[in-house]
């Protein structure tokens, strides 16, 4: 095999592109942005792969500061150069690498991929991945659910700023809450700068109280909208959550009533992980009855499974 590896270079995005060709899903084209030039802070290692000169595949393990407890890799190998070992030549330099370093890093490594896998899952078995995590992107549709009851001292849905104390502490709370399979350091200003500022495309947020705030009603689930996806389908992103000191039939009350009053004219999609226990009978039971529909579904897997 005449393969040879480099270190990423200035202009491999747009080299890698013409070899690559588009995403086959919007998870890849998010991972493509994991592939960098080199550094310490946070921690990166990219190497390119090259056959007689031109670029043909790239690979990239790098830290998460969000979550520390595992790197994540990435690997990608032009169609063309698939299933000549070029893949399992990237992930042994990286781990060498890693193993080479001065810098504390974890030596477990973490990585995604959306099905259809395309033989990606048994490459990944054989590099002693395992899974850890499923994530489904749904779109729910309008009129599903039951509008919950307000009443004037009961429950109560209100409007909140993104930039909320109250919000941000609660999201942070479910955050790390559903996060015990990658466990999460996140502060307050980080969880604003990663779910809630307007560079993420937040617009606004509504919470569900079990009683007015006024007269100390708690919050028990959220839902933040984010920039609508498709404008004809009037679709919007939503991440939507639930007060994590709750018991899982309340957390499910909580999260039915304000999923019915985000989607009584237009749908909404939202993430669901496997660890957002409360929220899968229901978005299960909407499939099911073919109210809500899968979009993209990725599998998450590392080494230290």
């Amino acid at each position: 095999m005449s393969i040879t590896l480099r270190p990423w270079q200035d202009g491999d995005d747009l080299r890698l592109l013409e070899i690559f060709g588009d995403a086959e899903n919007p998870q890849q084209h998010q991972d493509r942005a994991l592939l960098r030039a080199a550094s310490d802070t946070p921690f990166t290692r990219c190497l390119v792969a090259e056959d007689a000169g031109v670029p043909v595949a790239a690979a990239v393990v790098s830290a998460s500061a969000v979550h520390p407890q595992r790197l994540w890799f990435y690997v990608e190998t032009a169609a063309s150069e698939r299933r000549r070992g070029i893949a399992t030549t990237l992930l042994t330099a990286l781990r060498e690498e890693i193993g080479a370093t001065s810098v504390d890093v974890p030596s477990a490594l973490k990585t995604r991929f959306a099905e259809p896998s395309r033989g990606t899952e048994g490459f990944l078995t054989a590099q002693g991945f395992a899974p850890i995590q499923t994530s489904r992107r749904v779109v729910v549709g309008p009129g599903s659910l039951a509008v919950p009851e307000f009443t004037e001292d009961g429950l109560q849905l209100q409007d909140l700023a993104t930039g909320s104390v109250e919000l941000t502490g609660m999201v942070q709370r479910f955050y790390e809450a559903t996060h015990e399979w990658d466990p999460a350091q996140v502060s307050l200003g980080r969880i604003q700068q990663l779910l809630l500022a307007p560079e993420t495309g937040a617009g606004g947020a509504v919470v569900l109280r079990d009683r007015p705030q006024a007269a100390g009603g708690r919050i028990l689930s959220f839902a933040v909208s984010y920039s609508a996806m498709r404008d004809d389908e009037h679709i919007t992103e939503v991440l939507l959550g639930w007060n994590p000191d709750l018991s899982e039939t309340e957390a499910q009350f909580a999260l039915a009533g304000l999923l019915a009053m985000l989607t009584t004219q237009h749908p909404v999609e939202l993430e669901v992980d496997e660890s957002m226990v409360p929220l899968l009978p229901i978005i299960d039971g909407l499939i099911h009855t073919g109210h809500a529909r899968e979009t993209l579904t990725t599998r998450i897997l590392a080494t230290d499974a």
